[in-house]
């Protein structure tokens, strides 16, 4: 008979055999986020969107729908991000429509060509730039997210949100009422020091 102590290591030993047999059991799922910079804006500024995957596996294509709020942002520009053809391999990106319907950009889509492998890991998968045209606070959320291998099967993946704050450019009477003050207060240390 066993004893107790030899019967737990041998357990031990066999989870951690069974762990690293079987490490995609374990992964999580590849997370598709946003990354904005400047993260707020004022009114009359970009914004810079930098769409992301981390932790992915063998990415031959994909494709999202972007939502957000049309009464504080308005999309300016897109383009493609490194990853996908991070291996040297041909690409292909496009946006279907990024002005047509207020408060989305409609399936921004990439993939590669012919029978090669995906590529692994993480990094930049598009780029969406967007005028500030108002001042309050807009949710970014994805929607229509599909993700394939090189097999054509799905990835599933975790969709990320964003918050971005926008406020207005302070009126010029602000800076003068500042102005005002500043100078208010100089005026009274010097009349204090002398």
């Amino acid at each position: 008979m066993l004893s107790l102590k030899k019967w737990k290591y041998q357990a031990g030993a066999a989870l951690l055999a069974a762990a690293f047999a079987a490490p995609s059991a374990y992964a999580a799922d590849p997370v598709l986020s946003i990354v904005a910079a400047p993260s707020s804006g004022v009114v009359g500024s970009t914004i810079d969107l930098d769409i992301r995957i981390a932790g992915v596996t063998d990415l031959y294509g994909y494709n999202f729908s972007l939502v957000f709020n049309p009464a504080y942002l308005q999309v300016a520009g897109s383009g493609e991000g490194a990853f996908l053809g991070s291996d040297g391999g041909a690409t292909d990106f496009g946006v279907v429509d990024a002005t047509g319907t207020p408060g989305l950009v409609s399936y921004v889509y990439g993939s590669k060509f012919g029978q090669v492998p995906g590529v692994s890991g993480g990094g930049s998968l598009a780029h969406l730039k967007f005028n500030v045209i108002g001042a309050g606070t807009s949710t970014l959320s994805f929607t229509d997210a599909l993700f394939l291998n090189s097999s054509l099967a799905d990835i599933t993946t975790q969709l990320g949100t964003q918050t971005l704050v926008t406020t207005a450019v302070p009126e010029p009477s602000a800076y003068l009422m500042l102005g005002v003050g500043l100078a208010g207060l100089a005026a009274l240390r010097r009349r204090k020091a002398g």
